[in-house]
């Protein structure tokens, strides 16, 4: 389905300023959403919420369902009575421009582990009540996620296909439920940090709805294997009967990011005919689940659902893969007989197909542009809005996976700054602006809609990129100070917003 002209940034909420450490639902938040509809954005896209696993990614997550606790406010929960005022007084020195996730993460689980505590405690039957309600809507998910991180902890953090006896590991329901009685508490527990995520995230959304910003959500196609949703429905994925591990992995062939081994990202890759016998079910439950979250979805890497590469177990690189049919058409047809409309964005860049194309299309899904591809040295010119056919599509400077536009221009050649500049038909001394000439250059096309990261918007260079694909430290941890929310980047965002007529009607 196409989407109205507008336009919005994109900031993941860990990024959010906050005296706890890392960003969270917490006044900064609203501050943010104020920002965004004075200066006449319809549009706050953010990364996966999930609960993060290895390297603090939100693209391996614990669950495809589950919220991530991190961005649980600690200030919303004396108002509940589930802390005192004195738990928060004594802060440990945490950095202001970035997440220190090691520091933070004890740090909010003690505050967290409290709060279950005195809710089971002093929480009024209504609260109760709310919490089974909770429980019984996600029925569907929330009792394996609540197990399965009760039994990693219980393990050590060990991966699930590690764990003794056998039978636990294999999911089997005769011993499940010998060890939910045993683990009874701790499953209360992550219960109860679900719920709190769910009501804070619920407020802040209907807070943004009511001032016409909507929130663009990130689905990422593939689940990590250590994560609750493989070790519960081990059926839908490649994996060994007797280990448990990956036997095909999924990844791409080399492309812009890795031109020589191409990106090996691990995870296993789906057994599309096992879902095709549930109706795709698990999927459903996925979507119904995130679209309770959000009003748009972005989904990663949408091709794969047209065919996606597999890689045998062993390859260190994704070289030696192959193409494997996904489900196409039926999956999207599946999806919507089940849930009606789908505000979906394809997210549809590296080796593109017809066949992939033609898949996107049958459903009018807006597509994607990435400027800063569109200038580099071997350029892709259907990135050059001068080459763009149709107004169905999301435009950006970069996206979380690039770096930031001045981080980018700092790298690029000679030659293609020249180009860069031609193009703009500006002198290049105006390359201190290099930022705001690029989210000019998307306000200013057809497209639909267009998008900018916020890092973008405050003309920051590389250290404040916030994923760079195929480095495994360091990523996912930047922040803004509550200063760069100045009321001239404010009018001046909002003066261009409406030059190019994506102002709210």
């Amino acid at each position: 389905m196409s989407f109205p002209r507008s336009s919005g940034i994109l900031l993941h909420p860990t990024s959010f300023p906050s005296r706890y450490g890392i960003g969270d639902f917490g006044a900064q938040a609203y501050q943010f959403v104020d920002f965004l509809a004075e200066s006449g954005q319809q549009l706050w896209q953010v990364l996966p919420l999930s609960p993060t696993g290895y390297g603090n990614s939100p693209y391996m997550s614990y669950s495809a369902f589950a919220g991530n606790p991190m961005l649980i406010c600690p200030e919303h929960l004396p108002k509940k009575g589930l802390l005192a005022e004195e738990d928060l007084v004594q802060l440990p020195d945490f950095p202001k421009e970035y997440v220190d996730f090691e520091k933070v993460i004890p740090v909010k689980m003690k505050w967290l582990k409290t709060a279950y505590q005195n809710f089971k405690t002093n929480a009024t039957a209504e609260q109760h009540q709310e919490l089974e309600k909770f429980c019984d809507r996600t029925a569907y998910w929330i009792e394996d996620y609540a197990l399965f991180m009760a039994l990693k902890e219980k393990n050590h953090s060990a991966a699930w296909n590690s764990w003794e006896p056998i039978a636990v590991r294999k999911h089997q329901a005769e011993a499940l439920e010998t060890i939910r009685q045993e683990l009874s508490d701790r499953l209360s527990f992550y219960k109860f940090l679900q719920f709190e995520f769910d009501q804070q995230w619920q407020a802040l959304k209907q807070y943004a709805n009511e001032k016409n910003v909507q929130i663009v959500g990130d689905i990422p196609i593939y689940v990590a294997h250590d994560s609750a949703d493989v070790w519960a429905h081990s059926e839908l994925f490649y994996l060994e009967e007797e280990t448990g591990e990956t036997s095909l992995m999924a990844g791409v062939p080399p492309d812009y990011f890795a031109p020589e081994t191409g990106q090996l990202w691990g995870n296993p890759v789906y057994n599309w005919e096992k879902l095709k016998e549930t109706e795709f079910e698990w999927w459903v439950e996925r979507f119904r689940t995130t679209f309770d979250a959000v009003d748009l979805l972005r989904i990663d890497h949408f091709r794969g659902f047209e065919a996606f590469w597999a890689v045998p177990k062993g390859e260190k690189t994704a070289k030696n893969g192959q193409w494997l049919k996904g489900p196409g058409i039926e999956f999207f047809e599946v999806i919507g007989n089940k849930l009606g409309k789908l505000p979906i964005i394809a997210e549809d860049l590296g080796l593109i197909t017809p066949e992939v194309d033609a898949l996107r299309e049958h459903f009018d899904f807006p597509g994607m542009k990435i400027l800063q591809f569109a200038f580099e040295s071997h350029p892709e010119l259907h990135f050059l809005p001068h080459n763009y056919k149709n107004q169905n599509f999301v435009v950006y400077p970069g996206t979380h996976d690039n770096d930031t536009t001045v981080g980018w221009y700092q790298q690029l050649p000679a030659e293609a700054k020249e180009k860069l500049w031609r193009y703009l038909d500006k002198p290049q001394s105006a390359e201190k602006e290099i930022h705001w000439e690029l989210i000019r250059l998307g306000w200013s096309t057809i497209a639909n809609q267009s998008i900018a990261q916020f890092q973008d918007v405050l003309g920051l260079g590389n250290d404040a990129r916030m994923n760079a694909p195929g480095k495994s430290e360091g990523n996912w941890s930047w922040r803004y100070k509550p200063e760069d929310l100045s009321p001239e980047l404010r009018s001046r965002l909002k003066t261009l917003t409406g030059t190019y007529q994506r102002l709210p009607e």
